[in-house]
C-alpha cells in the first residue's frame, strides 16, 4: 500500500484533467523510479552481470572470429577500451588481456566441441538479455528456437562487422582532402571537431537503439527505441564520467582489496551498465505504451468477467480480419500485437489465448501470428465463453452447497442457450459497423 504522501503525488501526476508540458516528463520519471524501487530491474541487472561473467569470453571470441579472419579484429580494440575506460588505469590492462586472448584463438585448436560450446554460451547470453527485455515489455512469449538461433548468430557475426565498417568509414572521411580543406574554415572546422568528439557517443546511442528495437519479442517502433537509446546513452556516458572521477579520487580506499580492486571495479561498472540499459528499455516501453505509466495499470487481475470480454475481443479482431478475404489485406496479430491493440500487457492476454488454443478455437501460424482455429461458422459464441470460463485453472477443487451450484448452472445454461445459436461469423456481420475501441 502506498503511504498518503505518495498516493497524493501519484493522484496529482496522473490526474486526467492535468495537462501541461512539464507534467509528462514527471510521469515518466515517477514510473521509472517506482520500477527501480520495486527492485525487479536491479535483480535483472545483477543476473545479467553473472551471465556476462560466464559468457563474455566466448561471446567476444565468436564475434571477433569473423573479424580476425579478415584481419580487422584490432579495429575494435578502442571500442572495448571505451567501455572499460570508467574503471580507470585498469582499463588498459583488461583491454590488453582481452585482445591477447582473442589473438590466441585458433579454429584448429578449438575443435568442433569447443565451437559448439562457444555458440551455446553466446546464444545463452543473448537469450538472457531477451528475457530481461521481454520482462520490461510485459512479453511472456519468447522467440521460437529457430528464430532465436538464426537471429542471434546473425547479430553476433554481422554486428561487429558493421561497427568496424562504421569506424572505417569515419576514418576514411576524415582523411579526405576535401574534408581537410573544409576543416580549415573556422566555423566548419569547429563543427567537424565537435562531430568527431561526439562520434563515440553517437555509436553508443545507435547500439542502444538497435537493442531496444531488435531484442524484445514484440514490435518496437523507431521513435520510442530512439528516445530510449538517447536517454540511456546520455546516462551511460554521464555515469561513466562520475564513476571514473569517484573511484579515481578515492583510489586509496580500494587498497584494501589489493589485487581484487580491478575485479570489484569491473563488476560495479558492469552492473551500472546493465541497469542503465534496462532503464532505457523501460522508458522506451512507457513511451510506446503511455497507458502503462500508472503503476499496476498494465496488469489488471484477470477475473472471469474480464476473461470473457477479452476472449470475445480477441476472436472479434481475428475473425474480422480473417473474414476480409484475399481481396483486402488482412492485419495479422501476434499475442503482443493484440495486447497493444487492447492497451494491455501481453501477460494479461496470455492465459486467455492459451485457453482458446486448448479449445482449438485459435491456431498459431508459422510466423507466430494467431488465426481462428476453425471456420467462423463453426465457432459459436458459447464455444468462446466455455473456453475462457471452464479452463483447468478455474476448475480447482472447491466445496459449495448444492443449491448454489444449481443456481449457477441454471444461469450458465440460460446464457449458453442464447449464445450457442449465434456463430462468430453471424456476430461479425451484425456488428461490422460498431467501434472496436477498448472500453473504458
Amino acid at each position: 500500500m502506498l503511504s498518503n504522501p505518495l498516493r497524493q503525488i501519484e493522484q496529482r501526476l496522473f490526474d486526467r484533467q492535468t495537462a501541461s508540458r512539464w507534467i509528462t516528463p514527471l510521469r515518466y520519471l515517477y514510473a521509472l523510479l517506482h520500477d527501480l524501487l520495486r527492485g525487479e530491474l536491479t535483480l535483472r541487472a545483477m543476473s545479467l552481470v553473472y551471465t556476462t561473467l560466464l559468457s563474455i569470453v566466448p561471446l567476444l571470441a565468436l564475434s571477433f572470429s569473423v573479424l580476425k579472419g579478415l584481419g580487422y579484429h584490432h579495429t575494435l580494440e578502442p571500442v572495448i577500451y571505451r567501455f572499460l575506460e570508467p574503471i580507470g588505469d585498469k582499463a588498459t590492462t583488461l583491454t590488453q588481456q582481452t585482445m591477447e586472448f582473442i589473438d590466441k584463438i585458433r579454429g584448429g585448436v578449438l575443435g568442433s566441441l569447443g565451437l559448439v560450446f562457444l555458440l551455446y554460451t553466446s546464444v545463452s547470453m543473448i537469450q538472457k538479455i531477451e528475457e530481461s527485455f521481454n520482462f520490461v515489455w510485459r512479453v511472456k512469449e519468447p522467440r521460437s528456437f529457430g528464430r532465436r538461433v538464426s537471429e542471434y548468430i546473425s547479430v553476433l557475426l554481422i554486428g561487429p562487422g558493421l561497427i568496424v565498417a562504421a569506424l572505417g568509414l569515419l576514418a576514411t572521411v576524415h582523411d579526405q582532402s576535401v574534408v581537410r580543406a573544409i576543416a580549415g574554415i573556422a566555423p566548419f572546422g569547429t563543427l567537424l571537431l565537435w562531430l568527431s568528439k561526439a562520434t563515440p557517443y553517437l555509436l553508443v546511442v545507435g547500439v542502444f537503439t538497435f537493442l531496444y528495437a531488435f531484442v524484445p519479442n514484440t514490435k518496437v517502433r523507431l521513435r520510442p527505441a530512439l528516445i530510449g537509446g538517447v536517454i540511456a546513452g546520455l546516462l551511460w556516458t554521464a555515469s561513466g564520467a562520475l564513476f571514473a572521477s569517484f573511484f579515481g579520487g578515492t583510489s586509496g580506499t580500494l587498497l584494501i582489496y589489493a589485487g581484487f580492486a580491478i575485479v570489484i571495479l569491473a563488476l560495479i561498472w558492469l552492473y551500472l551498465s546493465w541497469l542503465i540499459l534496462l532503464v532505457g528499455a523501460q522508458l522506451a516501453f512507457y513511451i510506446q505504451q503511455p497507458h502503462c505509466l500508472l503503476p499496476h495499470a498494465s496488469t489488471p487481475h484477470l477475473t472471469p468477467s474480464l476473461a470473457e470480454r477479452l476472449g470475445l475481443s480477441i476472436m472479434y479482431l481475428l475473425g474480422r480480419e480473417f473474414a476480409k478475404g484475399g481481396s483486402e489485406p488482412r492485419e495479422r496479430f501476434t499475442l503482443n500485437a493484440l495486447a497493444e491493440k487492447l492497451f494491455l500487457a501481453g501477460g494479461t492476454l496470455e492465459p486467455v489465448v492459451t485457453r482458446l488454443l486448448q479449445a482449438d478455437i485459435l491456431a498459431i501460424a508459422e510466423d507466430e501470428s494467431l488465426l481462428p482455429g476453425r471456420d467462423l461458422d463453426a465457432i459459436t459464441l458459447a464455444d468462446i465463453f466455455d473456453a475462457v470460463r471452464n479452463s483447468p485453472d478455474t476448475l480447482a477443487a472447491a466445496h459449495s452447497i448444492l443449491i448454489a451450484d444449481a443456481l449457477v448452472r441454471q444461469t450458465e445454461e440460460q446464457l449458453r442457450s442464447i449464445l450457442k445459436t449465434k456463430s462468430l461469423k453471424q456476430w461479425l456481420s451484425e456488428t461490422s459497423a460498431v467501434s472496436t475501441a477498448p472500453a473504458k
